[in-house]
C-alpha cells in the first residue's frame, strides 16, 4: 500500500468529522457498546494486584519534579520490579475509576468519549513473584492474566522491535494493542485520529509514575508490526499492538 504526503497529512486533521454522518455510527443506530474489557475464561490463571489503598513503598513525588525529570532512558539496572510497584504503573495508565456501564467508565487516563479502546500486555523478564512470560492487565479486576509462559522473549521482543535491546533487558515492558471498534462504535470513520491521540496520554502518564518509584521508560512506536501481533498472540485486524514501552530501574 503507497500512500502520499497528502494521505499522511489528512490523517492529522479533522476534516472527516465534517464528511460523516455520525448518525449512521453503531451507538447511534442502537447497538450495544463493546465490553470495558476482553473477555477471559474463568479457569484462566490471574494474580492479584496491590489496590492503591494497600500501597506500602509508593512514596511519590511531586507532580512539579515529575515533570522537571520527565526524560526517555533506555538502561535499566538488573533490579526486579515489585509487584506493588507494576501494580501501581498499571493503575496509572489504564485504572478504573468508577463504570459507567456495561461499556464505559472513568479512568485514570482521558479518551474521546470514554471509549478506551487499548489493551495493555506486558512482557515480563523480571518482576519479583511472576513467571516470566507474556501477561493483560484486567482493569475491571486489577488483576494480571497470565496469557503465557514465554521461551526467548527476550530475544523474539527484541527482533519484533528492529534490534532494540534495551527493549529486551528491561524487566517488563508494557505493550498496549488497540480494539478499533471501541472507538469506531462511537466514531466511525473518525475514529483513527483519536485512537492515536489516546495513546499519547497512556504512555504520558506512565512517564510520570516511573519517576514515582526510581524507574525509566522509553516510548517505542519503531516495531514490525506483523512480529509484535503475533508476539502476542492478537490477530493484526481486530486488534493489534499500537504503542510499547520497556520499564526497568534507573541509577
Amino acid at each position: 500500500m503507497t500512500m502520499s504526503k497528502e494521505d499522511c497529512r489528512y490523517f492529522l486533521k479533522d476534516s472527516i468529522r465534517l464528511e460523516i454522518d455520525f448518525g449512521q455510527t453503531d451507538q447511534n443506530r442502537g447497538i450495544a457498546p463493546p465490553p470495558i474489557e476482553k473477555p477471559f475464561a474463568e479457569d484462566s490463571t490471574r494474580i492479584d494486584l496491590v489496590p492503591p489503598e494497600n500501597w506500602q513503598t509508593i512514596s511519590g513525588i511531586s507532580l512539579t519534579d515529575a515533570i522537571k525529570s520527565r526524560v526517555s532512558r533506555r538502561s535499566y539496572t538488573k533490579s526486579p520490579l515489585s509487584l506493588e510497584e507494576l501494580s501501581f504503573l498499571l493503575w496509572a495508565t489504564q485504572g478504573i475509576r468508577m463504570v459507567l456501564g456495561p461499556g464505559a467508565a472513568y479512568r485514570t487516563v482521558p479518551s474521546a468519549g470514554c471509549r478506551h479502546a487499548f489493551e495493555t500486555y506486558l512482557c515480563i523478564q523480571n518482576v519479583s513473584g511472576l513467571a516470566p512470560g507474556v501477561y493483560r492487565y484486567l482493569p475491571l479486576e486489577h488483576q494480571l492474566l497470565l496469557e503465557f509462559e514465554a521461551e526467548q522473549s527476550r530475544q523474539k521482543l527484541v527482533r519484533a522491535t528492529l534490534g532494540q535491546t534495551f527493549v529486551g533487558a528491561a524487566p517488563v515492558t508494557f505493550v498496549w494493542t488497540v480494539i478499533p471498534y471501541r472507538m469506531e462504535w462511537r466514531y466511525g470513520l473518525a475514529a483513527a485520529k483519536t485512537t492515536a491521540i489516546d495513546i499519547g496520554h497512556v504512555c504520558q502518564n506512565l512517564y510520570l509514575a516511573v519517576s514515582a518509584i526510581n524507574c525509566g521508560t522509553c516510548a517505542v512506536a519503531a516495531y514490525h508490526q506483523e512480529l509484535m501481533d503475533q508476539l502476542l498472540n492478537v490477530d493484526g485486524e481486530e486488534k493489534f499492538v499500537i504503542y510499547l514501552a520497556p520499564v526497568g530501574k534507573v541509577g
